[in-house]
């Protein structure tokens, strides 16, 4: 991944987008020679975006498991019916 300043982004912000677009790769914005944002194509954006709400999801059960709040075969259906009327 390669690094550009915030200002060639103002410059050439068309070519980068290209760019980011047909390699997708990612390219980082420094502004006065810190990192402050990527430039990143929108389709790489959504699948990261999913990915991250799947984390999210197996990270939140693996919580409960450890915490006890599971519910048996039997207690979920009961609980699920309402919603499947």
């Amino acid at each position: 991944m390669r690094a550009e300043l915030v200002t060639t982004l103002k410059r050439k912000a068309t070519e980068l987008l290209e760019e980011v677009e047909r390699e997708k790769e990612p390219i980082l914005i420094t502004k006065h020679g810190l990192p402050s944002a990527y430039l990143v194509d929108a389709e790489t954006y959504e699948i990261e975006r999913r990915r991250i709400k799947v984390l999210e999801g197996i990270a939140r059960g693996e919580r409960a498991i450890a915490e006890g709040d599971i519910l048996t075969h039997e207690q979920f259906k009961k609980r699920m019916a309402k919603w499947l009327k």
